[in-house]
């Protein structure tokens, strides 16, 4: 299974052209793609039509799904940026944290778009797709 990050969800529902997008496409065909709460949240909540909406929603439905955060993952996320700060770099968003910090505890490589999780790759040994 791989996690897909909705950098890489918003620019599918945008019909962007993109090297992710691509890998997405491929992911689905081969059934591997699992989707977090938080991420369906944030490709959700940018939906100004309601039939957009809608159908982005029973698109995301039909993956398995996984809730990315509870209180021991809260714990190990904070603790992942307390040594990234450590390290001299601030994640600059939260829920990219829970995202990455989720994959590390599973296992699971993340397909994203986003350069905000480099620093999680780079120090926390996330893998990516």
């Amino acid at each position: 299974m791989t996690v897909v990050d909705s950098s890489v969800w918003i620019d599918y529902f945008n019909g962007t052209s993109a090297n992710q997008v691509d890998q997405l496409e491929v992911l689905v065909r081969e059934d591997e793609v699992l989707v977090g709460d938080v991420v369906a949240l944030e490709v959700l909540r940018g939906f100004r039509r309601g039939d957009d909406y809608a159908t982005a929603r029973r698109l995301l439905s039909l993956f398995p799904s996984a809730s990315m955060l509870g209180p021991e993952r809260t714990d190990r996320a904070a603790n992942r940026y307390r040594e990234l700060r450590r390290l001299g770099v601030t994640p600059k968003n939260t829920v990219d944290l829970i995202i990455a910090s989720y994959c590390i505890d599973e296992g699971l490589p993340l397909l994203h778009a986003d350069r905000d999780y480099d620093p999680f790759t780079e120090h926390l040994g996330l893998r990516t797709a």
